[in-house]
Parts: C-alpha cells; structure tokens; sequence
C-alpha cells in the first residue's frame, strides 16, 4: 500500500451523482435539512439519510441538531475550496449541467460561493483589489498590504476581529464560470457580508444567485473600477 494521504476514499464520497449534488447544494453556505437535499439529489429520504451519514463519517460535512429538525451543512472551507475546484475542473473540459436561459446567466453574473461572492462579479473584485495594491502575493499565497488594511477598515469590515479567526483570510479561489480567480477566505466572506449590508446585493433564497440592484452596481464599479465596462459596449 502506498504511503500518504488516500485521495479514493474522498473522490468516492463526492464522485456520487446524488451525493455531488448534495454538496453543490450547500456551496450556498447554508445548512440544508435532510428532506431538502433529498430533494436537491432526486432520491428519497431514506437514501439521502444513507449518503449524508457516509460523507459525515468523511468528514466532508457538519451535523447540526436544532430543535427536531438535523441539518447538515458542508464541514469546513477546505471542503468548499475543492468543491469550487472541482467545478472548475468540470466547466474547463466541457462537463456542464446547467440549462440555458436567464437562471444560467445570473449566477455566471454573482453567485455564493459557500458565503463568499464568485461569478463575474467575484472576479472583478478580486481584480480590483489586486490592481489597486490592497492584496499581493501569489494565488496560492494572498495576503492583505498595509494599504489594503487601510481600505478594509474604511470600507466598514472589523479586519481584526478577521485576524483572530484559525480560518485563512485572503484566499484565491478558482471561478467554474470566469475560469479566473475570486476571492475567498474571511476576507472574501466580510466582503459579501457588507456588500448585503449595504444594500448593494441581495441573495436568491431559492438558488446561490446574487442579485445587485442597479444602485449597488453603480456603486461597485465606484468602488471597485468597472474592469469589465470596455468588454460589455
């Protein structure tokens, strides 16, 4: 037997058509009840049950007990950042699922990416911080400038109380739909935080779409340049 890490029994866990779609299903950052990614999976209870204790004992996701109700939501960021990988991985050689229409377009535009802002939305802010010298380093090793502490504070987002977290803070996270990076980790989680608390965006209760209504786009490109306005007239 090979020494290391065994990569199968994972691969396994999320090679499972209705066990990926449970997942994808909670890259949405929210705990989902059992009948609710059964139905996300098209299998009963019973066999969602059956998955969801398998890619526990995985350690891909987290029980939560409230009340009568047991909700499970995905174990940590490290599950979230191969998921979104993954996704990537799939989009780049041609393995699409999604359907055509006005639903496709809004999530390539802005989508939850398990609590942080991906999509084409995603990419221009990570763009932005980048080209304004607020992050610097590499994708696989991001950190936040001197600069870039100063922006965050005056955009409104406690940068200490992030410090203190074990989570990383700036994280490079591979677009399935853009094929670039967005940005991850506590910093891109605060982002998104304060872009709803602002007004700008509104989360799609029903789907991982973020909807920005016309003042809070106007006022990200204020913020955050219109990097992508040449492309789109």
């Amino acid at each position: 037997m090979k020494d290391g890490p065994d990569i199968a029994i994972i691969a396994a866990l999320i090679g499972d058509p209705a066990r990926a779609n449970m997942l994808t299903a909670l890259m949405s950052g929210k705990a989902l009840t059992v009948s609710e990614l059964a139905a996300e999976a098209g299998v009963t209870i019973q066999t969602a049950s059956a998955h969801l204790s398998k890619m526990h004992e995985g350690s891909l996701l987290r029980p939560l007990k409230q009340g009568r109700h047991k909700y499970f939501s995905l174990a940590n960021e490290q599950v979230a950042h191969v998921l979104e990988g993954l996704m990537g991985l799939a989009a780049g050689a041609g393995h699409l699922r999604m359907r055509t229409g006005p639903r496709d377009e809004r999530l390539r535009k802005a989508r939850v990416c398990y609590n942080h802002l991906a999509g084409e939305m995603g990419t221009r802010l990570f763009d932005s911080l980048l080209a304004q010298g607020h992050l610097a380093g590499t994708d696989d090793a991001l950190s936040l400038t001197g600069k870039g502490k100063r922006f965050v504070a005056e955009f409104g987002i406690d940068i200490e109380r992030l410090g203190k977290s074990r989570a990383p803070l700036c994280r490079a996270c591979l677009d399935w739909s853009a094929r670039r990076p967005h940005l991850g980790g506590g910093l891109g989680r605060a982002f998104l935080a304060r872009f709803e608390e602002l007004g700008w965006a509104k989360r799609d209760p029903d789907s991982r779409a973020i909807a920005f209504s016309p003042r809070g786009e106007r006022a990200f490109g204020e913020v955050f340049g219109d990097a992508f306005g040449a492309e789109r007239s």
